[in-house]
């Protein structure tokens, strides 16, 4: 990818990354990526939003000498310091002596680190605070936990141009990285849903927050840190919508308590049966559904999980551990606002039957609010040991 003129003075300056398949080793990336940088050249200096990762120096640096020269560069403009964002940074400071790097407060923590270099010349700008270019003002919005501390928008408003940073982007590649040049638009809706999932859906609350500092500026532009730029006349308005939806709080009508289980010989499942008869018997109207983790979909599971209002989770003991379905499962708990979320564990063991513990352990570790010291059984449930499980969770029900 070459530079791309977004609007009067603005250039897109970014490189393409159409292989990656694992972003920041968990999040799937079927369609690749891209590290997105831009250009704002006003009356009388320029500045630099955003760099790239370092992997792609080269490009990046070819395709900012499309636009100007490097000497040009006064200021040098990180909405976030993710290294996929500041990877270029301690070289482009070595190139651009007068540059200036701006952060915000909580990104300024972070620079000597990213850089190891003691005499970076940064400026740490606050909520609101502005830098004249000459013709284009460049005025910096606070945006913390979308979706790290450090987070800023960028705002230029006589461009009427907004860099949001990963806010509303995409792990998503095309040759033209612009929302009315795309060509396979049901992927590019995947693909934007899954990094809302993978990014911002444990940020919900300060989503909705970011839709309020952005809604009021009138946006035609909005350049993300990753995919295609957004405008007001293409998807833009459609996708803060579906931020909107996707953060909005809903209320269920009737408690979801799901029971998540791995069974090898039946026993651990027998338990999760009568667990959930004993939580009926509390709450009739609950929702509680077991779910056999090997049997079905791990991203059905995940939204499962983390929209239930209380939950079971059961394993054997094999390897004096939980199975691994089990710590697949619970790696994708989303742990930042689901906390104090009422659990319980439970299973069957052979020799030593260290996976309830085990489990209890981690869920007590995501600040989850454990019920007891969870319920096992050696081998075969008997029937007193059934009606045992039952007492267990509707003791467990009570206290939702």
């Amino acid at each position: 990818m070459s530079s791309l003129k977004i609007t009067d003075g603005i250039y897109s300056v970014g490189v393409l990354n159409p292989s990656m398949r694992v972003f920041d080793i968990v999040m799937a990336t079927e369609y690749g990526t891209s590290y997105n940088s831009y250009i704002v050249k006003g009356a009388e200096k320029t500045a630099l939003i955003e760099t790239c990762h370092l992997t792609f120096f080269d490009a990046y640096l070819e395709n900012i000498k499309e636009v100007c020269s490097l000497d040009e560069i006064d200021y040098i403009v990180l909405n976030h310091n993710e290294p996929d964002h500041s990877g270029s940074l301690r070289k482009l400071t070595d190139l651009m002596p007068k540059a200036q790097v701006v952060a915000s407060q909580a990104g300024a923590i972070y620079l000597k680190n990213i850089t190891n270099k003691p005499q970076l010349q940064y400026k740490i700008v606050k909520d609101g605070e502005t830098i004249d270019l000459g013709g284009k003002t460049l005025q910096f919005i606070n945006a913390p936990f979308l979706h790290w501390p450090d987070s800023m928008f960028t705002w230029v408003k006589e461009s009427k141009t907004l860099f949001s940073c990963d806010f509303l982007g995409t792990h998503y590649c095309e040759p033209l990285m612009l929302d009315s040049k795309i060509t396979y638009q049901s992927l590019y809706e995947e693909a934007f849903k899954n990094y809302y999932d993978a990014i911002f859906s444990p940020f919900k609350p300060y989503v909705l927050k970011g839709i309020e500092k952005m809604e009021h500026l009138g946006a035609e532009f909005v350049c993300t840190s990753h995919g295609p730029v957004l405008t007001a006349q293409g998807s833009l308005a459609a996708n803060i919508e579906k931020y909107r939806l996707w953060s909005t709080p809903t209320l269920h009508e009737y408690k979801r308590i799901p029971i998540f289980y791995c069974t090898a010989y039946g026993n651990t499942e027998q338990l999760a049966k009568a667990m959930r008869e004993g939580i009926l018997e509390v709450i009739p109207d609950a929702v509680v559904n077991m779910y056999n983790i090997i049997e079905n979909d791990m991203h059905m599971l995940q939204a499962q999980l983390n929209d239930a209002d209380a939950f079971l989770i059961g394993s054997p003991t094999i390897n004096r551990d939980a199975v691994p379905p089990i710590w697949a499962l619970l790696s994708h708990y989303d742990a930042i606002s689901n906390t104090k979320k009422p659990c319980t564990a439970f299973g069957s063991f052979g020799w030593s039957g260290e996976a309830v513990p085990m489990i209890k352990t981690r869920l007590e570790g995501l600040k989850l609010s454990f019920f007891g010291e969870g319920y096992r059984i050696n081998f075969v449930p008997s029937e007193a040991e059934l009606t045992a499980a039952k007492a267990y969770a509707i003791e467990f029900a009570k206290t939702l």
